[in-house]
This record gives C-alpha cells, sequence and structure tokens, in this order.
C-alpha cells in the first residue's frame, strides 16, 4: 500500500469538496442556466479526474487511503482509494452528467425561476454525498452523507411544488428518516462493541468477537439495523411503498438521479460494509445473507408483478426499480464473491438504464400533455425518435436481451447461483426466469404503445442538441456494458482482490 501523497491521490478529497463548494456558491447565482453551466462543468471535470485515477490506481494496482483532518483512530474521517472506487465514482459522474444534460429542458420548464438555482444547489450536495459514499473509509462519514443525501433527495421531490409532490417527498423523509435511524442506532451499538469507527479497526474488532464469541447476539442486532436501515433507504421490498408515490410526482430528471444514483449510493456503501467491515462469511454466519436473499427475491417478483398491473409510465418505471434493486440484494444474499461481482455490475447495468428510461418516459409525457397513462402515450416515439430508440434500448437491457447491459448482468447472476446448491439454486433461476418474463409483460407492452402510429397526424417534438446528445451517449454506454463488458468486470475482480488483500 503507497503512503505518499500525489496530485492523483487528492482527486477523491477535490471531488467531494469541489462538488460542496459549488452547492455553496450557487446561491450567489440568480440566474439559473448559470448555475446549470457550473453544475455540468463541476461534473464532467470530476468524471475526468475520475478517470485519471481509475487508470492510475488500475496500472498500480494499489488501493491507499487519504485521512482527513489530523484526527487518528478512532474518531479520524478517511477515504478509501482502489480500483472500485474509482470505477465506482466514474459510474456515478457518467450518469450524473448526461441525466442532467437531457433533462435540462424539463427542469428550466417546470421550475420557476426564482427556484432553480436552489435545485442545482441539491444537485451538488447529491453528487457530493454520492462521492463520500464512494469513498469513505470510515462509518462516521458514511452516516454523515446518508443524511445529506436524504435531505437532498427530498428537495429533488419537492422541487415541482405541487401537492402530489408534497405529498410524496413526504412519505419518502418518513421512510428516509427510518432507515438512518437503524442505521445510526446500529453504529452505535457497534461503536460500543468495538471501540471503533474507521472500517479497517472496526474489521479485526468483529473478526475477534466472532472467534471469541462475545457479544455474537449484539453484532447480529448491529448488522441486522445497519442493512435493514439500508434496505429500507434503497427501497428493498417490503420497504418500497415510497417509491412510486414520490417518482410519480417529481421531475422526471429528479426520478432518473434517484433511482439510477441516489438508491444505488446506499448500495454502494452497504457492498463496502461487507467487503470492509463484516466480511461475507461473517454475514453467511449471522444469517443476514438469507435474509437478504429471501427479501431480494421477494423484490425481484413482486417489484414486477406491481409493474405489471400499472397503467401509469413513470409509476410503472418506479415499480421496475423495485425489483431490480431485488436483483442486488439476492446477489449479495448468496453470499459468495461471484454474487457480490454479480451485484456490483447490476448497480452499473441499472443506473446507466433506469436514468435513461426516466428521461425518455418525461419526454414522452410532456410531448402528451402531461398525461402519463400508457394509452395516452401511444405514438410518442413517432414525436421523438431518439427518444423512442433509447426507451426501447433501455427496455430489452432491463427484461435482459443479449448485446445489452442488463443481459451481462443477469447472466452472471446465474454463474453466480450455479455454485450453489439444493433450494438456492432452484430459487435464484426460478427468480430470474419469472422476473424477466414479468420484465417482458410490462416493457414490451410500453414500447408497443410508444411506436404504435397513432390515427391522427404527428408533431414531431422539438429535441434539442444537448438531449440528442445525452441520448446517444446513453444509449452506447450501454452497449458497450452489454458488449465490451470484459474490461470492466476485470477492473471489478481486481479491485475486489485488492480489498481481500489489504484489509
Amino acid at each position: 500500500m503507497e503512503h505518499h501523497v500525489n496530485f492523483v491521490h487528492n482527486i477523491p478529497f477535490f471531488s467531494i469538496f469541489f462538488a460542496m463548494f459549488c452547492g455553496i456558491i450557487t446561491p450567489l447565482i440568480k440566474n439559473g442556466r448559470i448555475a446549470r453551466r457550473l453544475h455540468g462543468f463541476m461534473v464532467l471535470l470530476v468524471g475526468i479526474l475520475s478517470v485519471v485515477l481509475l487508470v492510475n490506481v488500475v496500472q498500480d494496482q494499489e488501493t491507499y487511503t487519504f485521512m482527513m483532518g489530523h484526527f487518528p483512530a478512532p474518531w479520524g474521517n478517511e477515504l478509501r482509494i482502489g480500483p472500485l472506487e474509482a470505477l465506482l465514482a466514474v459510474m456515478v459522474s457518467v450518469v450524473m452528467f448526461l441525466t442532467i444534460t437531457a433533462g435540462s429542458d424539463v427542469i428550466f420548464k417546470e421550475i420557476v425561476p426564482e427556484k432553480q438555482n436552489f435545485y442545482f444547489i441539491m444537485l451538488n450536495a447529491t453528487f457530493g454525498a454520492m462521492l463520500a459514499m464512494t469513498y469513505t473509509n470510515d462509518i462516521f462519514t458514511g452516516y454523515v452523507f446518508i443524511e445529506i443525501l436524504t435531505i437532498a433527495s427530498c428537495t429533488l421531490i419537492l422541487a415541482k411544488g405541487t401537492k402530489q409532490a408534497i405529498v410524496g417527498t413526504t412519505h419518502y423523509l418518513v421512510f428516509g428518516c427510518v432507515g438512518s435511524g437503524l442505521f445510526l442506532l446500529g453504529v452505535c451499538i457497534l461503536y460500543g462493541i468495538t471501540g471503533q469507527l474507521l472500517f479497517p479497526q472496526m474489521k479485526e474488532g468483529i473478526a475477534l468477537l466472532m472467534a471469541t464469541g462475545d457479544y455474537h447476539f449484539a453484532l447480529m442486532i448491529v448488522v441486522s439495523l445497519m442493512f435493514v436501515g439500508l434496505g429500507i433507504k434503497s427501497a428493498l421490498f417490503p420497504f418500497h411503498s415510497a417509491l412510486p408515490t414520490a417518482y410519480g410526482s417529481t421531475l422526471t430528471t429528479s426520478s432518473g438521479i434517484l433511482s439510477g444514483l441516489v438508491l444505488k449510493a446506499y448500495i454502494i456503501l452497504a457492498i463496502k460494509l461487507v467487503f470492509e467491515v463484516f466480511t461475507v462469511e461473517t454475514l453467511v454466519e449471522l444469517k443476514i445473507a438469507d435474509v437478504m436473499f429471501v427479501l431480494g427475491v421477494l423484490g425481484m417478483v413482486m417489484g414486477s408483478v406491481y409493474a405489471v398491473h400499472e397503467s401509469r409510465m413513470k409509476r410503472m418505471l418506479a415499480y421496475s426499480s423495485v425489483a431490480q434493486i431485488g436483483y442486488i440484494f439476492m446477489g449479495i444474499g448468496l453470499g459468495s464473491v461471484a454474487g457480490m461481482l454479480a451485484a456490483i455490475f447490476h448497480v452499473f447495468a441499472h443506473a446507466v438504464t433506469k436514468s435513461m428510461l426516466f428521461v425518455c418516459c418525461g419526454s414522452f409525457v410532456e410531448g402528451a400533455g402531461g398525461k402519463e397513462q400508457l394509452e395516452n402515450l401511444k405514438g410518442a416515439a413517432h414525436r421523438n425518435p431518439l427518444a423512442g430508440i433509447a426507451f426501447t434500448v433501455g427496455a430489452l437491457s432491463m427484461i435482459g436481451v443479449p448485446l445489452f447491459a442488463g443481459f451481462i448482468s443477469k447472466l452472471y447472476f446465474a454463474t453466480a447461483a450455479l455454485e450453489m446448491t439444493g433450494l438456492r439454486l432452484v430459487l435464484v433461476l426460478a427468480a430470474l426466469a419469472i422476473s424477466m418474463i414479468l420484465n417482458a409483460m410490462y416493457f414490451l407492452p410500453s414500447v408497443i404503445a410508444i411506436w404504435t402510429r397513432p390515427k391522427e397526424e404527428v408533431q414531431k417534438t422539438q429535441i434539442s442538441p444537448l438531449f440528442a446528445l445525452a441520448m446517444v451517449l446513453f444509449i452506447v454506454v450501454n452497449l458497450v456494458l452489454g458488449i465490451g463488458y470484459r474490461p470492466i468486470i476485470d477492473v471489478m475482480e481486481l479491485g475486489i482482490e485488492l480489498i481481500q488483500m489489504t484489509l
């Protein structure tokens, strides 16, 4: 492990600091379009720097820690950087940039001018919080940015200012507070029995407790509280009820960011806790992996069942997210490195695909005069062919059609399941098959509806160059994940291997 600090080693701290600093100065910018340019520049710069960081840590096959401030363990604040964290930071930057680029017109049409800069304040805070949760190496920093992300997310939902948005925000906030509270309670108990807050020292303390058998029940309660808290915040079934109301009542850009990235930030923190604090073996021994597996399988099926019966496109996409979150927790619950690898890849696949789907949905709804019912969206792809193509690509990816990102993650889930035996193997393969069939049952009718040529003359929607650019790049990224996925998998495997070696 390297201990010297150079420019590249400062990139994670600079990225978080720059995002938060832009959030601080944005209130001084009264023009929403200037605030939009500042946000876009910040995300683009962070994305470029994250790529530089990724290339360096992969080439050197290194991991390192970055201490913030001068307080040593157990109270210090640290970042940990390796290939996996750098790759996740690139993903967050790419999806954030493309979603806001594609949805800029919606933001300026649906938010009153005097509040537009506040929207970008919250976007900057959201982006900074997600980066911090990706890089953090101590539980306190993780918790602080969970709360920042929760507040920022609620503001993104509330941006429209309608009665429905207020109801959706309240519902989302209540669930978010419950999840945060459970997580904090688990952190407090864990600190009480280990005396540590930094991940490596916590891991050593937990390994000692597992070896001696001390505080076994308390440790099981701690792990349960923390993962249930993160499960609630990431809309794991059956804690998903806030999602359809919130996503159905807000801007499509907010829905894309929330579903594509915010839910994943909590899952990324959960994955870091699995690898860097508790270990997969501890989750299996404490039976927590079994609980996550069961809830994940139920979410895969029930989320899709709800989506099949939903006639409003945004709510259908929200229920689809519940199903896809189920895939990720099912992979974690397999209790194997292969399952974790599949879960991490699905984080990427779903982030890219679902954000694209929500932005396309926003274009369709706008073209239909604000109507979200599927029957009112017939012919929507003829008004905006590029959005229609992108939505079709996203739908095929979510179903699991080859050449697209979703197929690869489902393939890796099936491969991970083949390492299992007995009932677990049968459940995974059956859940994958049932979920894919259900996915087709609600995505294919949507695709057919938007491409059905209406009887009356279609008036083409004016497509902005930024929307066109973002949609093309979304499609390209999806195809890269579906066809050229091997280098990405290699980086993930290297990241996991280095985590296991250094901790």
